[in-house]
This record gives C-alpha cells, sequence and structure tokens, in this order.
C-alpha cells in the first residue's frame, strides 16, 4: 500500500471517529444517569467532552477537515444557543490554533527550503509556534537585518489532505443536487478546489500580499504586514503586534467591538475595490487590532482576482431590495445567474426572503447580535416557511462562490464580535451602484 491510500485511510477513520466518539459518550452518559447522576451534570459534562474530541480530531488532521472546523467557528452564532454554547470556546481555538508540528519537522522544512543553514538567516529563531492552523503554523523570529518577523511553515503533506479532504466532501456534496431544484452543484465543486489548490501556493500567496499591502500602504484603517523572503513551503513576514479578533469577541470592550467591527466591514468590501483582490478567509483569526486601531489583515491564500472589484450588480440589486422593488430585483437575480431560465420564482417571495438581511441598512449604526442572525437562521432553514421554499429554488454562480462565503462568513464574524457599526455607510461608499439613502447618524442598535 502507498502511503498517500494510507494517509487517505487514517484521515477517514479519525473523521468516522466524531460520530462513533458521539456514539461512545451517550452510552456512558446513559449509564451514568442510571447510576443517579443528575442530568444536567452528565449533559453538561458529555458535551465537553464531545466539543473536546472535535478540536483535537479537527485540528490534527489539518487540511479541509480543519478548515470545517474553521467554518464552524465563524459561524457558530447563527446555530441555536443550545447547540453553540457548549461548543463556542473549543470552535473558537480552532480560529486561530490548533496541535503542533513536532520540533524536527520544522526544522526539516526549513533546511529544505532555505537551505542546511538556515538558522544563519535568523537573529533568533522560536521553535513553539505562535500559531497553527489548517495549512501551516506560524513561528515568531527575528531576521538577520534584525527585523521581526513572523514564519510561516507549510505542513509536510497539506497538499495531499487538503485536496483530499475537498474532493471527498464534493463527492458527499454532490449528493444533495437532487435535493436542491434550483442548485447546479458542478461549478461550485470545481471553484472550490481550485481556490483550495491556490491557498497551497505559497509564491500566489505572498504575491497577493503585496499587491494588498500596496493598495493599503499608509492607510490610516487597515496595515498589511510586508513580505520579506519567500520559498517553497515557507513564507516570512513582518511582525504585526495586536489583538485577535477571537480575543475581542471572548472578552472585548464595546469601544474595541465597535472598532474592531466597523474596520473588519470597511476591509472586506474596499479590498476588491482597492486591490482587485477579495480576501476570501474571513476568520477571526486572520486579523488583528493593532494598538493604533488600525486592522492588521494576515493570511492572504484564499484570495480571487476581481480585475473590476466587486460585481456592480451587488449594490444594484441591495438597492432594489431595499427600496422593495421586487420585479427589477427578480429581473437582476436572473441576469446574474442566481435564478436559472428553467426555475419559476415569484417576485415577492425572492424579497420576502432578503428582507431580513436589510435591517442593518435601515438606520444609521446598528449592532449585529447572535440573537439577530440566529432569528434570520431560523426562518431560512424552517421547512415549513415560505424563505426555505424560496432559498432551495436559488443558484449560487461559481463567480460569486467566494463572495458569498466572505459576506456568509463576514456575518458570523460580525455577530460574534457584537459591536456598533454604519453598515449602511460603509456599503454605500465602498459597492459600486450602491444609490440607496443612507440614514442619518444617530446610535441604534
Amino acid at each position: 500500500m502507498t502511503e498517500l491510500p494510507r494517509r487517505a485511510i487514517v484521515r477517514t477513520a479519525k473523521l468516522a471517529s466524531l460520530p462513533i466518539g458521539v456514539a461512545g459518550r451517550a452510552a456512558w452518559g446513559a449509564g451514568k444517569r442510571l447510576g443517579g447522576k443528575p442530568a444536567e451534570a452528565v449533559a453538561a459534562e458529555l458535551q465537553a467532552r464531545t466539543a473536546e474530541q472535535l478540536f483535537t480530531v479537527l485540528g490534527e488532521l489539518k487540511g479541509g477537515a480543519m478548515k470545517v472546523g474553521q467554518a464552524l467557528s465563524v459561524l457558530e452564532a447563527a446555530m441555536p444557543e443550545e447547540f453553540s454554547a457548549p461548543y463556542r470556546a473549543t470552535l473558537t481555538k480552532l480560529q486561530d490554533s490548533a496541535p503542533s508540528l513536532p520540533t524536527a519537522t520544522v526544522h526539516q522544512v526549513l533546511s529544505r527550503e532555505l537551505g542546511p543553514r538556515w538558522r544563519t538567516k535568523f537573529a533568533q529563531f522560536d521553535d513553539a509556534p505562535t500559531a497553527a492552523a489548517s495549512v501551516g503554523q506560524v513561528h515568531h523570529a527575528i531576521w538577520k537585518d534584525g527585523r521581526e518577523v513572523a514564519v510561516k511553515i507549510q505542513y509536510p503533506g497539506a497538499g495531499e489532505a487538503l485536496v483530499g479532504d475537498f474532493r471527498r466532501m464534493a463527492q458527499a456534496t454532490r449528493m444533495l443536487a437532487s435535493w436542491v431544484p434550483g442548485l447546479d452543484l458542478g461549478p461550485i465543486l470545481a471553484e472550490l478546489v481550485e481556490r483550495v489548490e491556490d491557498e497551497l501556493d505559497y509564491a500566489l500567496e505572498a504575491n497577493s500580499q503585496r499587491r494588498f499591502g500596496e493598495a493599503f500602504e499608509g492607510d490610516p484603517e487597515v496595515f498589511v504586514p510586508a513580505v520579506v523572503h519567500q520559498k517553497g513551503a515557507v513564507i516570512i513576514t513582518e511582525w504585526m503586534e495586536g489583538v485577535p479578533l477571537s480575543r475581542i469577541i471572548g472578552e472585548g470592550t464595546p469601544t474595541q467591538r465597535a472598532q474592531a467591527a466597523t474596520r473588519y466591514l470597511e476591509f472586506l468590501v474596499a479590498g476588491p475595490q482597492r486591490a482587485r483582490l477579495l480576501h476570501a478567509d474571513p476568520h477571526p483569526g486572520n486579523f488583528r487590532l493593532l494598538p493604533d486601531g488600525r486592522l492588521g489583515v494576515l493570511d492572504f491564500g484564499a484570495v480571487q482576482e476581481l480585475p473590476d472589484g466587486l460585481p456592480t450588480a451587488i449594490g444594484r440589486l441591495l438597492t432594489y431590495a431595499l427600496r422593495g422593488e421586487a420585479e427589477p430585483l427578480l429581473a437582476g437575480l436572473r441576469d446574474e445567474g442566481f435564478v436559472l431560465p428553467t426555475m419559476t420564482v415569484q417576485a415577492e417571495a425572492v424579497l420576502n426572503l432578503i428582507e431580513p438581511f436589510l435591517e442593518p441598512f435601515t438606520v444609521p449604526t446598528y449592532t449585529l447580535r447572535r440573537s439577530w442572525l440566529r432569528g434570520v437562521a431560523t426562518r431560512l432553514q424552517d421547512p415549513r416557511g415560505e424563505q426555505w421554499r424560496t432559498s432551495i429554488k436559488l443558484n449560487l454562480p461559481r463567480e460569486y462562490l467566494l463572495i458569498e462565503r466572505v459576506w456568509i462568513g463576514g456575518l458570523g464574524v460580525l455577530a460574534q464580535l457584537e459591536g456598533e457599526v454604519p453598515v449602511a455607510q460603509v456599503l454605500a461608499r465602498w459597492l459600486p451602484e450602491a444609490t440607496y439613502p443612507v440614514p442619518r447618524p444617530e446610535a441604534h442598535d
């Protein structure tokens, strides 16, 4: 048996351990209850053990499995409170940390990419990683010229693991095609695999980071660390101090929350207009609130080229929705491929589907909260409701795949930050053809 199939079998077995482990702990919990332990105490301990296994398995597997965990951490705000609360701390850990590589393996990668005398390139190198994620982990170091740097090292075998995981998930996802009549999954799955492969190319990532850096050079609100060196599976950038958004989510002050949330939203929509690139990995581990109030941005592996910036249709469709113009809205969605030619959809039903998302645009400032996002998600997921029946008739065009991923993920992060943001003003400034009126400034929650 070759090494790659063996690895795939091991990964599949570990993923399978999640539901098996849940079943085993459920049996353990039943025994504890029969033994007289209070049901509430048993449930709390069972959830804690399950959450810890989720972190351990997804973290150790890295690759696509961990990316799924990171996606869950971003969307946690939309889950029902009784389900999400026990897993919140565990999923947050996956936003910017995970079990790390052995030191010997780190040294092997550095020797292969930077040469056997790789230590001479650094005045200091810390063997303990400062962060670990799905594709690589980061070490603090001092470059030979005295600059503090972050050294990101790609995990050996990350390419096979990441692409393999996504292909297995893509095969499973194809089963949904018969359940979702309006969705063309072929282009979406092709785009996912292509973008995953892009994330493994550190030369491509370094080039994207340089482009973002040039676009935001000297900006008073956004900071992008400079690329110092890149070779193979190693990328070295300027070190950046700051408070991770994941920490602000857990313990930030109202001022930090408002500042971080506003800067975060501004970057997501301004980036495509200024750099002509979409930063497509919105989870909080990629962002820091710097001491001077700027938003520091990390990890440019997931990026989409947008030569003309965000599609002008987005601002136009948002304007139709805010004005309650159902027929132009439906026509615009058809033109963009969100409604396939063979699908019959009522214009008012489409407007009703979008309406819950419009509340933040109707007031000068808005605090997105978990309760708001949870309410929207609950309505969309109710198979008895009109919104769910309408949503399954809509398609996701390939060119909008990463844009939608960023917007959904961004909403999840904003709902976790719970900071007051001038949503309408930010999007009116950066979305082309967004001509809806911006409300006059006054605090609103």
